[in-house]
């Protein structure tokens, strides 16, 4: 199909690209979701893990969005981006 084709055909590689292995960004919040779940700290050191991990994932889905590897990537990210923004302003 040509629409599954122009959404997840990667622009670089020609491969179908839904999922990529993680970036440092990623692996920042996924490092900082961690620590929150595992540790469930508080005070400060919850305030500081918190930030970091929504900066990082802002960070992340900003990177999509602009040099995402096809249009799947850019909406993944606008989608997240979208998604943080609204968690911030609530």
């Amino acid at each position: 199909m040509k629409a599954i084709d122009w959404l997840f055909r990667n622009r670089q590689t020609g491969e179908i690209t839904i999922a990529q292995f993680p970036n440092p960004p990623l692996w920042v919040f996924i490092g900082a979701f961690g620590i929150g779940a595992l540790l469930h700290p508080t005070g400060t050191f919850a305030t500081v893990v918190e930030v970091v991990g929504r900066v990082a994932l802002l960070v992340w889905a900003l990177d999509e969005v602009v040099r995402g590897v096809n249009p799947w990537r850019r909406i993944l990210g606008t989608t997240v981006l979208l998604w943080q923004l609204a968690s911030a302003v609530t």
